[in-house]
């Protein structure tokens, strides 16, 4: 069975993530993305904002996500991911993620919220 079309879409954007390419990865985002962190009280809101975060981000860790499972319909997708998180000192962590978006009418991801396997072990290694 195929890739809906909005799975496929995601598939490629965690492809351009994990290769650096912004550029691809922001193909996939509503330019007013809600984007809700683990432990974060509010969301990052709008593209811009959200790309210039990870922007100040680069340097003090490298994630890497390997996508286990994608299901999607034309509103909404689920993406089962294996992540690993190096820090700039060395340390690493390894953690598990349900990413569930929700797609606009043109199947650009608007909100996407994030639950994980340890919650507390990504805000102190991300703090």
């Amino acid at each position: 069975m195929a890739d809906h079309q909005h799975a496929a879409m995601y598939r490629a954007a965690i492809e351009a993530f994990n290769q650096g390419d912004v550029a691809g990865m922001q193909e996939a985002m509503a330019d007013d993305i809600e984007w809700w962190e683990i432990g974060a009280s509010e969301p990052i809101r709008g593209k811009e904002a959200l790309m210039t975060a990870m922007q100040d981000d680069m340097g003090k860790w490298e994630i890497t996500a390997e996508l286990h499972d994608v299901v999607a319909n034309d509103e909404h997708l689920i993406a089962l991911i294996e992540a690993k998180a190096t820090r700039g000192d060395g340390k690493v962590l390894n953690y598990r993620t349900a990413e569930i978006h929700h797609l606009s009418a043109d199947g650009r991801i608007t909100h996407r919220w994030a639950f994980s396997d340890d919650t507390q072990a990504i805000i102190d290694f991300f703090s």
